[in-house]
C-alpha cells in the first residue's frame, strides 16, 4: 500500500516508518528537514510543515492510508495537533483518502481511567492532567473531536506512558477505558499495533486504549 506518515521524525514515528517499509508499504513522509532524517533513503520525502495545507496535500496524494504520530509538547503550548490535524483531515477529504490511524494518548477521552483504582483516578485527573500534562491533554482531546467529526475511517490509538524499551509483541486493547492497572507500553508495540490497523477494519471510527 501507499502510506503517508506525519510525525515520522519523532521517536514513535521513526519506528512506524521503519515497520511500514519492512512490511512492503511505499512510504511518503512530510518532513521539516528531510536531509537529516535517518530513514530518508527508504521514504519519499516531502519537505514542509504539517501546518501547511499544500504540503500536507502533496504528502497525501496517491496514499491508500494516512498514519500520524504527531504529538504535543508537555513543556509549552504549541497547539501542534490543533493546527495540524484539521489540515490533514481537509487534505484527505480533498484527495478522497479515507483511512487514517493516529497516535493519541490516554488523556484524549474522559473515560480513560474508569477501570483504575479511585486513588489513581484522583491523582491523574487532579494533579497530572491539570498541571504538567495540561496542554498535551487539551491537544489530544482536540484531535479526538476533529477526527470524530471528520466522517473519515479513523482510528485513534491511546497509550498511557510510552517507553523506549523493547516491545513484548503483545498488549491489551480496550475501546472503553485503559485496561485495569495499565500504566505503560513500549513505542515499539504501539508502532506495531498502528501498522496492523492499516488493513484491519475492526477499530474504524473508534478510539482504543492500548497497554501492557
Amino acid at each position: 500500500m501507499n502510506v503517508a506518515i506525519f510525525g515520522a521524525s519523532g521517536a514513535t514515528g521513526r519506528l512506524l516508518t521503519k515497520r511500514c517499509f519492512d512490511a512492503g508499504h511505499h512510504v511518503t513522509a512530510l518532513l521539516r528537514h528531510p536531509e537529516t532524517f535517518p530513514l530518508r533513503l527508504i521514504v519519499r520525502s516531502v519537505p514542509g510543515s504539517a501546518f501547511d495545507l499544500s504540503a500536507v496535500a502533496q504528502t497525501i496524494e496517491g496514499a491508500d492510508v494516512v498514519l500520524s504520530a504527531l504529538g504535543a509538547n508537555s513543556l509549552k503550548k504549541e497547539d501542534v495537533l490543533e493546527r495540524a490535524v484539521p489540515q490533514i483531515v481537509t487534505a484527505m477529504q480533498q484527495k478522497g483518502v479515507r483511512r487514517i490511524i493516529v497516535l493519541g494518548s490516554a488523556g484524549a477521552k474522559p473515560d480513560a481511567l474508569d477501570k483504575q483504582p479511585a486513588w489513581r483516578r484522583w491523582i491523574v485527573e487532579n494533579l497530572v492532567y491539570k498541571t504538567f500534562l495540561k496542554w498535551p491533554v487539551a491537544s489530544q482531546r482536540s484531535q479526538y473531536a476533529t477526527l470524530s467529526a471528520s466522517h473519515l475511517d479513523w482510528t485513534m490509538v491511546m497509550p498511557p506512558m510510552l517507553t523506549n524499551g523493547r516491545g513484548r509483541g503483545k498488549w491489551r486493547i480496550d475501546p472503553d477505558a485503559l485496561p485495569p492497572n495499565a500504566n505503560r507500553i513500549s513505542r515499539e508495540d504501539v508502532a506495531d499495533f498502528m501498522m496492523q490497523q492499516i488493513d484491519n477494519p475492526q477499530w474504524i471510527g473508534k478510539a482504543v486504549y492500548i497497554s501492557w
